[in-house]
């Protein structure tokens, strides 16, 4: 399977990551900017975008089942209500000014994981964090803390560190959260594996991060389909749309030249593609 994603979104960010489908909403983050973005979808395009600003780098955003969001922000989990309040939740998890939070998601049940990376990129000195009300260590020395999954049966979690190459899963407990058995799923080639999603069928889509796609691989590991974009780095993507299957894909200008801006004028919006099979919604946080 090769399919082309098209763009949808009329706003362009500077770093958008981060998607996640809830109720009738769409949502991403522009990390650095510190804002979160909503908008409706009308089968082709984001309509009314309109977008929050946190006051500081904001990783990931999760939707609350208590309306609002939380937020991986910083280095710590704060809540953003519909007014655009924002409560800290978490005193800072680690020092602010090399670190800040990255990619996140909630897990089936409902417990927020998300982790840090450094601003220079280069140093194992990040962490994996979940949080259920409570903040706790799941990693440490991690480098770029990125993409999460989770298996349709619930056993396994997918995880990224970007500079290793590749995607690794866990033995994953869904009553307690506890993961165990870390080892490699699959080295990705094209690109840097970035943020992800797993499908219904329980394959998973791997954004490439200088790859200009998003690759798809079956639960053994094998590729078994690619989406090509016109710019050069994706970040995320997530399903949703009104029946689950439109997978949106998150794009970036960061890193980026002038010259490579002006070639690449829709990086930095959201794309869609309809692959031929969907996947859940985001799991609200609680």
């Amino acid at each position: 399977m090769e399919l082309t994603a098209e763009p949808c979104s009329p706003v362009r960010v500077e770093h958008a990551e981060g998607p996640f489908w809830y109720g009738d909403r769409f949502g991403w983050v522009d990390i650095m900017a510190g804002r979160l973005w909503l908008a409706g979808f009308d089968g082709t395009t984001l309509t009314a975008p309109r977008s929050h600003d946190v006051g500081r780098p904001l990783g990931a955003a999760v939707p609350d089942a208590a309306g609002g969001w939380v937020l991986a922000a910083g280095t710590a989990f704060l809540r953003l209500d519909e007014d655009g309040t924002v409560t800290p939740l978490t005193e800072d998890l680690a020092d602010p000014s090399p670190l800040r939070m990255n990619d996140g998601k909630c897990d089936p049940a409902g417990r927020f994981w998300a982790g840090t990376m450094a601003y220079d990129e280069s140093r194992p000195i990040a962490s994996l964090y979940v949080f259920d009300g409570r903040p706790g260590t799941v990693l440490n020395g991690v480098t770029i803390s990125n993409g999460l999954g989770w298996s349709p049966d619930h056993r396994l979690m997918y995880y990224i560190d970007t500079p290793t190459g590749r995607v690794d899963v866990f033995d994953y407990d869904a009553d307690s959260g506890a993961v165990s058995g870390r080892r490699p799923f699959v080295a990705v080639e094209g690109g840097h594996p970035d943020g992800m999603t797993v499908d219904d069928e329980g394959f998973l889509w791997v954004a490439l991060w200088g790859g200009g796609a998003v690759h798809r691989y079956d639960p053994s590991g094998r590729l078994a389909g690619v989406v090509r974009l016109p710019v050069t780095n994706v970040s995320s993507c997530c399903f949703g749309g009104a029946d689950g299957t439109t997978l949106f894909v998150t794009t970036s200008q960061q890193g980026l030249s002038a010259e490579q801006r002006e070639a690449e004028p829709d990086a930095g919006r959201i794309f869609r593609v309809s692959p031929g099979v969907g996947g859940p919604p985001a799991t609200p946080f609680g």
